[in-house]
């Protein structure tokens, strides 16, 4: 290899490999963290594995080329990268399910029958809040219909006091049926 080719491989695709290495593997080691807290067993080790080798792959390359500042550069603006790409990947497979809880104080009626409607199962509530009675509705829902249900809620009630939160697992319920695209052009509604 001759002195050109050693610095061109030494000062930009070193730091680029790194660069790169690094957002795939703290890609997914963010989607195994993920998969952990939401219970996917089998695909976090797999995953975990991939991670590592990459990682220990590149440092090998940054360690042999230890004066190498930017491949150093490279390997942090990596990790950042790769932290959001795994955020970004994981908010759009939008995977497991989470529990709305929404608190009202009048017009619920309206509320649970648009979510039974739009077959969601729920649960309701009496409670007392700060300035009377109020109504407690629960519905579990998958995070891919999280949209839709925060639209049925908005439209029906639109200061309606609500928390999100992620559920490790389940077991029954009600929740919608998968609707096919062409079952959505004859309901009027869009498919996903």
């Amino acid at each position: 290899m001759s002195f050109v080719d050693s610095n061109l491989y030494i000062w930009l695709v070193l730091p680029l490999l790194v660069f790169l290495a690094r957002v795939i593997d703290v890609t997914l080691g963010t989607m195994r963290i993920i998969y952990i807290s939401r219970g996917k067993k089998y695909l976090a080790p797999l995953l975990g594995f991939i991670e590592v080798f990459i990682w220990i792959a590149m440092v090998s390359q940054i360690v042999h080329s230890a004066n190498n500042i930017i491949a150093y550069f490279a390997y942090a603006a990596g990790f950042a990268a790769g932290n959001f790409v795994g955020m970004f990947i994981e908010d759009r497979l939008a995977i497991g399910t989470q529990i709305i809880r929404i608190i009202i104080a009048n017009g619920a009626e309206g509320l649970t029958k648009n979510l039974h409607v739009a077959g969601y199962g729920l649960t309701q509530v009496d409670g007392q809040g700060a300035n009377g009675p109020v109504k407690l509705i629960y519905t579990v829902v998958k995070r891919k219909n999280i949209p839709t249900v925060m639209g049925i809620i908005h439209q029906t009630h639109p200061h309606a006091f609500l928390s999100i939160e992620d559920v490790r697992s389940t077991q029954e319920g009600i929740f919608p049926a998968q609707i096919t695209h062409r079952e959505g052009a004859f309901l009027g509604r869009k498919s996903k």
